[in-house]
């Protein structure tokens, strides 16, 4: 009697299909596996514009680096030697360039400005001006909350006035 195993993953089967490794005929033959798991002509094209673009960075680093130590070899002496006349004309190219830097600046800033001012005079509502019309008003409305204050506590002085001129 022979014994029966259960069905499931692990069984064992007493029929094998053999087929030729490159025949179509019975299950998957090893060209059609590889086909599965071949890339797409896409992913081909990007790993060989990965690959190229790779070595050029490559060999354009290796050159940038064999050009910076054959010009600190040539130059180095001429630097080291004209020093002293390097440090005063840095300095005064750093002052100078600092001051057209700063000059433009505020050109710009004075340029934003003026077009804000031409903005908020054409009744276009800028940004802040709000802030503008609120400051405004509070700064027109001091003189007369200041006398209404003084007149509520402790009375406006008056007196005072016409004690500063006697004979008027």
């Amino acid at each position: 009697m022979a014994e029966r195993q259960p069905a499931g993953p692990w069984t064992v089967s007493t029929r094998h299909q053999w087929s030729a490794p490159f025949t179509t005929s019975g299950g998957p033959s090893l060209l059609r596996r590889i086909q599965g798991h071949a890339p797409s002509s896409n992913q081909v094209v990007g790993f060989l514009t990965l690959v190229i673009s790779g070595c050029i960075l490559l060999v354009l680093a290796g050159l940038t680096l064999a050009g910076a130590v054959l010009a600190l070899t040539f130059f180095g002496p001429i630097v080291l030697l004209t020093s002293p006349m390097w440090v005063p004309v840095g300095f005064a190219m750093f002052v100078v360039s600092a001051a057209v830097l700063s000059a433009c600046g505020f050109g710009v800033a004075a340029l934003a400005g003026a077009s804000w001012l031409y903005n908020y005079f054409m009744g276009r509502q800028p940004a802040g001006s709000d802030r503008v019309d609120c400051a405004r008003s509070r700064i027109a409305d001091g003189p007369s909350d200041v006398t209404d204050y003084a007149r509520e506590y402790g009375g406006y002085p008056r007196s005072r006035v016409k004690d500063a001129a006697p004979g008027a």
